[in-house]
């Protein structure tokens, strides 16, 4: 090698390693699986709603892959430094993200993500939708969701919900842009509500979602009520780096599926509140831009400062 090439040879090497370390992603022509342990990624609490359908859906679909899933909780901020993770990750079909509502609500929750909720993750399949409760204490003496409106009107009140940003807050924060108010009331999932309202400790006035509960059935919706655009998607499904290949993600969307269809996990999905909404990758992604869109919406027209 002579001098000047030599030169050369060292100059790219220092500059070569000097580099940072970038996301690995795979080629389409890879074997996938292959001996290598799958991490999913939980952006929230061990026991907490997602930690848990997400658990019953790894669960089958581990055993399917004949392929090790280690799931790893990384919460905080709302879900988005687990999410954060997963976005820097690898796109090799290794790295996967078992997230909900919040993911879509984080953007207007927390202004300076170091990701893009939308662009930077490909939505495989969604496990299903939790509908939100509106309930309130019966010491209220509030029976239907009208006579709740107008009371509401009558002065300011407060609501609860799980934390700022969370799938709680943003059920709530849909509904009193519709109705233009705010009340003593909670927005909580109908697995975690539905044993108070058995107990008559609370009463349910309505539903988020844009159909009735089969838990619920004699409580109407949001939109039923006449607040049209009040609904809420409460879904919670998986996710995975954006440059994925799109061979693994059909794999993981077609294997999901069938994990879903086993009687065993419908019927543990059910005892959670859980209901079927199965979704076409480029549907969820579809869902996930849309609800991104409107939580934006709703937090600059409320003037909504989160810290």
């Amino acid at each position: 090698m002579t001098g000047s090439n030599r030169r050369r040879f060292l100059t790219l090497s220092a500059a070569t390693l000097a580099m940072p370390a970038l996301p690995r992603i795979a080629s389409a022509a890879e074997p996938w699986p292959k001996d290598k342990t799958i991490r999913a990624i939980v952006p929230f609490t061990a026991g907490s709603t997602i930690d848990i359908l997400g658990r019953i859906v790894m669960d089958p679909l581990s055993r399917q892959l004949g392929q090790t899933i280690v799931i790893e909780n990384r919460g905080g901020a709302g879900g988005s430094i687990g999410s954060a993770m997963v976005a820097k990750g690898d796109a090799d079909g290794y790295t996967l993200l078992i997230n909900a509502a919040a993911h879509s609500g984080a953007p207007a929750a927390y202004p300076n993500l170091s990701y893009d909720a939308a662009k930077d993750f490909a939505c495989v399949a969604c496990f299903g939708n939790v509908p939100n409760v509106l309930l309130m204490a019966p010491s209220k003496g509030i029976k239907d969701i009208k006579q709740f409106v107008a009371e509401a009107k009558k002065g300011n009140m407060t609501f609860g919900s799980a934390g700022v940003g969370s799938a709680t807050h943003w059920a709530a924060e849909r509904f009193t842009e519709v109705m233009t108010g705010r009340v003593d009331f909670i927005f909580i999932g109908i697995s975690s509500g539905l044993p108070f309202v058995q107990d008559g400790k609370l009463v349910p006035l309505a539903v988020s979602s844009s159909k009735r509960s089969p838990s619920l059935k004699d409580v109407p919706t949001t939109v039923e009520a006449g607040y049209q655009n009040s609904d809420y998607i409460y879904w919670t499904g998986l996710l995975v780096p954006a440059k994925t290949p799109r061979p693994i993600v059909t794999r993981l969307h077609a294997e999901i599926t069938k994990a879903l269809a086993l009687p065993d996990v419908q019927a543990k999905l059910a005892q959670q509140g859980v209901e079927p909404n199965p979704l076409s990758p480029a549907e969820m992604d579809a869902m996930n831009k849309r609800e991104i869109d409107l939580n934006l919406k709703i937090a600059k027209e409320a003037g909504l400062k989160f810290n």
